[in-house]
């Protein structure tokens, strides 16, 4: 039996929570995001928190890291990132949260 699916229900189960929730990781606006108002950056952060259109286009590992979304005023990007808990490097195993810091990055697709 495989292991490459638990491991990856459980990364994007992870993924999940944190853009969902802000949870369970770390969460950055970009320059531009942070320099709109409160009321623009919650629509942002509402926006990036509902979205659940995952695709295999906008989403080829199956893993809920990255996508393009639209609220009613923006469009942004958010990537998601895994650490080591240096945060100097990348994580071994993304689906341990033991050995993994979470990073989401909000920001303009243009920043990107």
């Amino acid at each position: 039996m495989s292991t490459i699916a638990p491991r990856l229900d459980r990364i994007r189960a992870l993924n999940d929570v944190l853009r969902t929730t802000g949870l369970c990781g770390r969460v950055y606006l970009s320059r531009a995001v942070t320099s709109l108002d409160e009321m623009a950056r919650q629509e942002i952060l509402h926006a990036v928190a509902l979205f659940d259109d995952f695709t295999d286009d906008n989403d080829p590992y199956g893993e809920h890291d990255c996508a393009i979304v639209s609220s009613d005023n923006y469009r942004v990007m958010f990537k998601i990132d895994y650490f080591d808990p240096s945060l100097s490097r990348h994580s071994e195993d993304p689906s341990d949260p033991k050995v993994t810091v979470r990073v989401l990055t909000i920001m303009f697709p243009e920043e990107y």
